[in-house]
């Protein structure tokens, strides 16, 4: 019989900030957009945005869902994945 790797979806979501500097998280399923000032990453709770400057992605390792960004930190948030949908530009000029 064949082992084949199956990508578990986390239970559990940790997300450890160390002095505005360094975030770590676990749960990371995709990540949506990287630049300097924002993170967007796809997470088994929801969207999770980190905003700041200086971000640098320093880990991304999607097959053990972690992510590492470091950086001078200034917003760590979650949105739910229906209602960022629903927030579009588009979906708010046809409303």
């Amino acid at each position: 019989m064949e082992d084949k790797k199956v990508n578990k979806i986390a239970t559990n979501q940790n997300i450890i900030m160390e002095n505005r500097e360094k975030v770590s998280v676990t749960g990371v399923i995709d990540i949506h957009s990287f630049d300097d000032e924002l993170v967007l990453a796809q997470t088994d709770l929801g969207i999770l945005t980190i905003k700041g400057d200086d971000l640098k992605m320093n880990k991304l390792n999607l097959d053990n869902n972690e992510l590492i960004v470091e950086g001078k930190i200034m917003a760590v948030a979650y949105s739910d994945i229906n209602q960022a949908k629903k927030s579009g530009f588009m979906n708010k000029l046809f409303k």
